[in-house]
This record gives C-alpha cells, sequence and structure tokens, in this order.
C-alpha cells in the first residue's frame, strides 16, 4: 500500500502540561511517514522549551517558533510549511486513537478524495464522556457534506478529526484573530471536494475544557460566531440557493449558541437584545423545518415564552451534562 507522507498540524501555545499524552498518541500511530509540525505561537520558556525536547525523541518531529499571532495564524504556518501529501490538524491538549490517521488514509483510499472526517468523543473536566463513534463508512458529494454540517448532523465544523489534500490550502487559510475560526474555513474547503469521504468510527478525543476561551465568561470577541456564520451563510447559498433551509437553522444556532454564553453576564444587554430579536425573527422558518434538531426547537419555544424561563432551563440542561451521569452515545 503507498503510504504517501501525512504532515500533522498542532498549534501550541503554553499548553505543556498536555504535550505528553497528545505526543505519545502520535508516536504510536500505526501509519508511521508523519511529519509532526509544532508551530510555538509565542509561548512561555518552559512550554517553547518543552516542544524542543519532543526534537530529540522522534526524527519525525518538526518545531517552529514564531510571534504569537492567534491559532489561525498558527496553524496556516504550519500548513505553508508542511511536506506532505495529505494534513491533519490535531489541538495539543486533546490526543488521538493509534489508527486515527490510518483509518482517516484509509477512507481515502476507499472512496477516492481529497478529504475523509472521522467522528470523536468529548472528555469532559469530571471525567464523563460522550462517544459520538458508531460502525459503518460512506461517501458523500459536498453537498449533502454541508447540508449535514448545517444541521449538526454527524458532521460538524472542526478543523481535527479530519484529513485534507494539502492543495485544498491553496485559496484557504484560517481567519487569523477570529475565535471560531474553523466555522469560517472548513466549508470552504468541502466546497473544492466533489466528495467526501465520511467514517463514523470515533478516532479523535476532544477534552472539553469548562475554563477555556470558547466556555469561559463571555465577551465581544465570541460574536465572532456570527460573523464566521454569516460568512459561510452567504458562500454557502451562492453556490448551493437550495439549502436555504438549513442555511437558515445554521444562523438561528449560532444565535442560540452565543445567547448561551451570555446567560451568566449583566451586561451586554444591546447584543443580547439584537440576538433574540434575530432569533424570534427567523426561528419559525427553523420550528417548521422537519430536519432542524429538536434541541433547536425546544429553545426556541422556551425564548417565545420568556427569556428567563429559557436562561433556567439551558443552566439546568448544561450543569446535566457537565453533571454526574455518564454517556456513552
Amino acid at each position: 500500500m503507498e503510504t504517501p507522507l501525512i504532515s500533522v498540524i498542532l498549534p501550541i501555545y503554553n499548553v505543556q502540561s498536555y504535550l505528553p499524552r497528545c505526543m505519545d498518541s502520535l508516536f504510536r500511530q500505526t501509519y508511521y511517514n508523519l511529519e509532526l509540525i509544532m508551530v510555538d505561537d509565542g509561548s512561555e520558556l518552559a512550554c517553547a522549551e518543552a516542544c524542543d525536547e519532543y526534537l530529540k525523541m522522534d526524527n519525525r518531529v518538526v518545531v517552529y517558533h514564531k510571534e504569537n499571532g492567534g491559532l489561525s495564524d498558527a496553524r496556516n504556518y504550519g500548513i505553508a510549511r508542511a511536506r506532505g501529501k495529505y494534513i491533519t490538524c490535531v489541538d495539543p491538549d486533546d490526543y488521538v486513537d493509534i489508527d486515527y490517521i490510518e483509518y482517516l488514509y484509509m477512507l481515502i483510499r476507499k472512496y477516492p478524495c481529497k478529504m475523509s472526517i472521522c467522528q470523536h468523543r468529548v472528555w469532559y473536566d469530571n471525567g464523563n464522556v460522550k462517544d459520538f463513534g458508531k460502525p459503518g463508512d460512506e461517501c458523500l458529494s459536498n453537498k449533502q457534506c454541508l447540508e449535514r454540517m448545517l444541521y449538526h448532523d454527524v458532521i460538524d465544523t472542526s478543523a481535527w478529526g479530519k484529513l485534507y489534500r494539502v492543495e485544498l490550502f491553496e485559496t484557504v487559510q484560517y481567519p487569523k484573530g477570529k475565535l471560531f475560526e474553523d466555522i469560517g474555513t472548513t466549508y470552504a474547503l468541502m466546497q473544492q471536494c466533489d466528495n467526501i469521504a465520511i467514517g463514523y468510527e470515533a478516532k479523535y478525543n476532544y477534552i472539553f475544557h469548562g475554563n477555556s476561551i470558547v466556555n469561559s465568561s463571555f465577551s465581544i470577541k465570541k460574536m465572532d460566531m456570527l460573523e464566521m456564520t454569516d460568512k459561510m451563510a452567504a458562500e454557502v447559498l451562492e453556490c448551493y440557493p437550495e439549502l436555504y433551509k438549513a442555511v437558515r437553522r445554521r444562523q438561528v444556532y449560532a444565535r442560540l449558541s452565543t445567547l448561551n454564553q451570555m446567560l451568566y453576564e449583566k451586561g451586554y444587554i444591546k447584543q443580547r437584545n439584537e440576538i433574540i430579536a434575530y432569533i424570534k425573527k427567523n426561528g419559525k422558518e427553523v420550528m417548521r423545518d422537519a430536519k432542524a434538531p429538536k434541541r433547536d426547537k425546544v429553545a426556541l419555544r422556551l425564548l417565545s415564552i420568556n427569556f428567563q424561563l429559557y436562561r433556567i432551563c439551558w443552566i439546568i440542561y448544561r450543569n446535566y451534562i457537565m453533571g454526574g451521569k455518564k454517556y456513552d452515545t
């Protein structure tokens, strides 16, 4: 079997405590012909030195040190210097199954295409886990993938958990300085593919940190989700106007998600009211959409009754997800 060089992009910023688990999972990959690109994005000295230590452990490791430019800038930097025929992204505070890359490459060989996707598990801070994996695989058109992504139907916007032909990045970069940068990027990579291989087995382990930038207290930067989503919406509609319902659902979802992050905040009243107004104006379309997730419809119904009721129910739901119950499906 042909085993082309595959480049793994790791954007590094002060995560030295997580690196041993992540790097060990990459060193033990069943697919050996790898280039492990660690992009130190202006970390403190201890983390920068930790990266250099991995140069001594495995000759497949490449380390670049650069001034801090953020996650997107670090990914772009590594991709621009990758020598592999294929690229995959791994966040250094996560880790992967030992056959993660072999599985993704097997899918590309099985269904000749430029991109493959696997599923993931979510590990919460308290040890609970939600596993999205199941048996099987298939090949879908880019239109089918985009529609399912817009509905959060198995396929998501994450940069990780995917294998890409390197030329897909010739015209696409992660937007520098933006949160939720993958929302503004993954769809554009999909649009360049005629077909995409979908594997339903979970091979990526995502570590949910309650204190991460995305999951911490609200800041105005989190409005980037709306900008990235609306950019995706406009470009998908330009290509596939018949996906209007799916696009509208995703735009409403982005507002619900942003609103959820504002529930603990006393400020940002203007932004909150604008978000609620958008949801109420466009939520009726989502309620009539048979493909829209039930959770969306429950949220919209609660919000139509009373914001405080919605707030209380979401907080209870979030605490339940993060609480004592273990998830295995």
